[in-house]
């Protein structure tokens, strides 16, 4: 007989955040979502009071320890991704598209001229450094880094089974069944499958939720050409990595032109699931070493 489950939904880093637990530890699900307010806090560029706002705004902050590491961790991604992955992208997000405010379109000048350098982002153990003209934003890999974190508490407390969801970023700390969302019919599924490991990141990166005016002027932006993608409506990965791995990584390919973005998904041990915007749908080869029981639902099968 299965264990009873407690699922919680709170609003957290703009989206909804949920935690399912065995019944017996539901009172770490509290604890979790402190761990997501925190996080918030120090990572978020609309709070005021956070790091990253400050630094955007003064172009230097004292750290603390989550803000410290997700700024290493961006640099690190920006490596492995070739510099598609670059939190500098602010400059277009945060300053020109205003994503979240009061949200415009710029012009292609603006856009030109943003001010993207990662190689600015001055960081150690106690401070951060950016010029002038630069915003970061880490929204990228923010809620997959989250997660993480709240994964790692769970675990410390000898949580052996359970779900933490941050909108399109997913920790299943035991098996479990998941849908990813077809875009072009919001309430039915594209792919279902259930997990074939414990503690396996699912994260889900698409153009067709965050945009101005159409989905042109999407969140998913080349950092290279300063210009919202189009290729891909939806990328979702799959694997045993971080999180906040997984979440950085579906980020990047998204951007990168088609060739180059099938080439470092199969360099990556990961699982994909890839909705291009030619409305073809391509899995993964390995998808059977992280599910099983894959349902294609979708539609249009070309």
């Amino acid at each position: 007989m299965e264990a009873k489950t407690v699922s919680r939904t709170q609003i957290i880093m703009s989206t909804y955040i949920n935690i399912t637990l065995e019944q017996e530890q539901r009172r770490l699900i509290e604890d979790g979502f402190n761990i997501f307010k925190d996080i918030e806090k120090s990572i978020s560029s609309f709070d005021e009071n956070s790091k990253i706002y400050i630094l955007n705004n003064n172009l230097h902050v004292e750290l603390d320890n989550y803000t410290y590491e997700a700024l290493v961790l961006s640099k690190r991604f920006y490596k492995d991704t070739d510099g598609y992955f670059d939190v500098t992208i602010g400059s277009i997000t945060k300053d020109l598209y205003r994503f979240g405010l009061e949200q415009r379109v710029p012009t292609k000048t603006q856009l030109l001229k943003a001010n993207i350098n990662l190689s600015k982002l001055y960081i150690d153990k106690k401070r951060a450094n950016i010029t002038k003209g630069m915003k970061i934003d880490l929204g990228g890999m923010g809620k997959g880094y989250a997660v993480d974190k709240v994964a790692e508490y769970l675990k410390r407390n000898n949580v052996k089974k359970g779900i933490i969801s941050a909108s399109g970023d997913i920790r299943c700390l035991s098996t479990c069944t998941m849908n990813v969302q077809n875009p072009f019919v919001l309430k039915e599924a594209l792919v279902s499958f259930k997990t074939l490991k414990d503690d396996l990141g699912i994260s889900t990166s698409g153009n067709y939720n965050r945009y101005v005016d159409s989905k042109e002027n999407n969140h998913l932006i080349n950092p290279k050409i300063k210009k919202s993608q189009t290729k891909f409506v939806s990328i979702t990965l799959i694997g045993k990595i971080g999180s906040a791995d997984l979440d950085a990584y579906t980020t990047a390919a998204s951007v990168m032109p088609k060739e180059k973005a099938y080439e470092f998904l199969d360099s990556l041990d990961v699982a994909y699931i890839v909705l291009q915007s030619d409305k073809k749908l391509f899995i993964s080869k390995n998808i059977n070493k992280f599910t099983k029981e894959l349902v294609l639902n979708y539609a249009i099968k070309k």
